[in-house]
């Protein structure tokens, strides 16, 4: 099947708008037509003083040869801003459904596939992509078919007036245009494609290195630990300089050759003169001198326009990229499992498909039952948990919850099944009974405050200046860590899910906090199927079972007293926490 081009992918996402962008150009080529009439008209007054010379009020004509001029340029002048409304109406809706398309597909594919992206250069592939293409078509398009038609409304004139000097005027136009091929060749597409992946890698890096200031401040540090961040810096300032010297000649050699039209009229004008100057050549001599600027500048615009090209071309390839995911696969068949017991059958994953992160896992959790994950970091604990969540598929194995395979269960279902509380759980810019109701649209104010009051979260209502319609974010409201974690805990308590997944639900909670977080969580936790995804080991003591995961596999599991007796990873990690937590508690002693 033939290949579509970038402007066909770009048009169809137009609409019924499609029919303004071919008319912008319609509308820009008159317009550049039209910008060539003044010209003929200057050649007119020229010709009549040249003629009449030296009794100049005899020429009569010049002022509605003037005014003629005038009107036609403001004429062009007209025509191309009605082009550009044109170009305009249409770019913005393409860049619209496009940031549309995007945003729903990427709200259908599963957690993994956004977090292999990374919230940064997903972002900059849905607003910066996207703006590309809409400067592309607004802009460039329009002024693409003007240049178009430009070069050959000035052939027509170059040649018609005097072949000879139009013939000169042509050297360095061509001289020009081969070095633009030059530089916006193959080449300069592989380059602009480095370019935007080191710019993507930056803004990514960028984003992860703004959300761990929190972490800079608090021990010291400087940017320099975010070797990452730093790198993509280098890498994107050695590649620039680099780029820049590549086209330094190129470029240089271009300026000079478009610009050194009137060094070839000048010689002509020389050579065409060794018999006498006649007022025929001397007026064709003086228009193209006033015409010939408009060639440079059209050949740049051209330059500009190829490299424009490239930018939309890689643009369009990384919103493909990302379009070309696979969502999950929904079920139609109404399967609604009857009860919450969790089953793994040889389970594996892999984010690179080079190491597995999950290597042949199978597991059983009965109903009701509270099972923790416990590990070394890097060990497989998290994406375990998120797996059984069904936020991305496994690529070995099966995943059970009530006896029905997760890929069997439609995802509202397996959704109304599930809640989560992450380690770094975020709120909306909405009011708390906003942030809160997103579990069930449907609650009442009722349902939402004893939710709120359940997970421990009256003292934060009560200092806020509206209470639960106080819209965090805004005017100066913001909330701890701990804080946010019980506002999450409540929006978990509101769904009621049978099946509870906790993230370090604690990690970012102060002493006063991780008190009130716990005592939320052992209301969310009641009757229902636990997992806990948990480093502070004290906090899953109580757990029916404990899996302990090392290198992406299952090393140790039982209960807490079992494993102790064991003396294995558990219990190393175990002797490491409580010596940790005794040093800490011996230092504020001495404080």
């Amino acid at each position: 099947m033939k290949k579509q081009s970038d402007l066909s992918r770009l048009t169809g996402y137009a609409g019924r708008h499609r029919i303004l962008t071919y008319l912008s150009w319609i509308l820009s080529v008159i317009s550049a037509l039209l910008a060539l009439v003044p010209f003929w008209y200057i050649w007119r007054i020229v010709h009549d003083i040249l003629e009449v010379s030296p009794d100049f009020s005899q020429a009569k004509d010049i002022i509605n040869y003037g005014w003629s001029a005038v009107a036609f340029a403001v004429l062009s002048i007209i025509v191309y801003i009605a082009a550009l409304m044109c170009s305009h109406i249409s770019a913005f809706r393409i860049a619209s459904n496009i940031r549309k398309e995007l945003l729903r597909h990427i709200a259908s594919l599963p957690l993994g596939v956004t977090e292999k992206y990374g919230s940064g250069k997903l972002r900059r592939v849905v607003n910066s992509s996207s703006a590309a293409t809409e400067t592309y078509l607004a802009h460039r398009l329009p002024d693409k078919a003007g240049a178009i038609a430009t070069p050959i409304g000035l052939l027509f004139l170059l040649l018609t007036f005097d072949w000879r000097l139009g013939l000169l005027s042509l050297i360095p136009v061509a001289l020009g245009f081969l070095i633009m091929m030059k530089m916006t060749g193959k080449d300069m597409e592989q380059k602009m494609e480095q370019y935007q992946n080191a710019l993507s890698d930056m803004s990514n890096e960028a984003v992860e290195y703004v959300r761990g200031i929190p972490v800079v401040k608090t021990f010291g540090q400087t940017i320099f630990s975010f070797k990452r961040f730093k790198a993509s810096i280098d890498n994107y300032e050695t590649w620039v300089i680099a780029y820049t010297k590549t086209l330094r000649l190129p470029m240089m050699f271009y300026t000079t050759a478009i610009n050194s039209v009137f060094a070839f009229l000048i010689a002509g004008g020389i050579l065409f003169t060794r018999d006498g100057v006649t007022n025929e050549l001397l007026l064709n001599l003086i228009f193209y001198i006033v015409i010939t600027p408009v060639i440079g500048t059209t050949l740049t615009k051209i330059m500009f326009m190829s490299e424009d090209a490239m930018i939309v071309g890689d643009a369009i390839k990384r919103i493909d990229e990302v379009l070309n995911e696979k969502p999950l696969s929904e079920s139609s068949a109404d399967n609604i499992p009857q009860n919450n017991g969790i089953t793994l059958e040889h389970v594996s994953y892999s984010y690179d498909g080079r190491r597995n992160a999950l290597d042949d896992i199978s597991l059983s959790i009965k109903p009701g039952q509270v099972t923790a994950f416990v590990g070394p970091s890097g060990g497989g604990k998290t994406t375990l948990a998120n797996i059984i969540a069904r936020f991305f598929d496994p690529q070995k194995g099966r995943i059970f919850i009530g006896g029905i395979d997760i890929r069997d269960i439609p995802k509202k279902a397996l959704m109304d099944k599930v809640s989560f509380v992450f380690q770094n759980s975020r709120l909306i810019k909405a009011s708390i009974l906003e942030n809160v109701r997103m579990a069930k649209p449907d609650a009442t104010r009722e349902e939402i405050t004893r939710a709120l009051k359940a997970a421990q979260c009256l003292d934060i209502i009560e200092k806020l200046p509206n209470g639960v319609d106080t819209v965090i974010g805004s005017k100066g409201v913001y909330l701890s860590g701990g804080e946010q974690q019980r506002i999450a805990i409540a929006r978990a308590i509101l769904k009621n899910a049978p099946i509870l997944i906790l993230d370090e639900a604690t990690a970012f909670a102060d002493p006063d906090n991780e008190v009130r977080v716990q005592q939320a969580l052992s209301a969310l936790s009641m009757g229902k199927t636990v997992i806990m995804v948990a480093h502070r080991l004290s906090s899953i003591t109580n757990a029916d079972c404990i899996y302990v995961l090392q290198n992406g596999r299952i090393a140790e599991s039982g209960t807490y007293n079992s494993l102790i007796g064991q003396n294995g990873i558990f219990s190393k990690m175990w002797k490491n926490y409580s010596e940790a937590a005794e040093w800490k508690i011996a230092k504020e002693e001495n404080i």
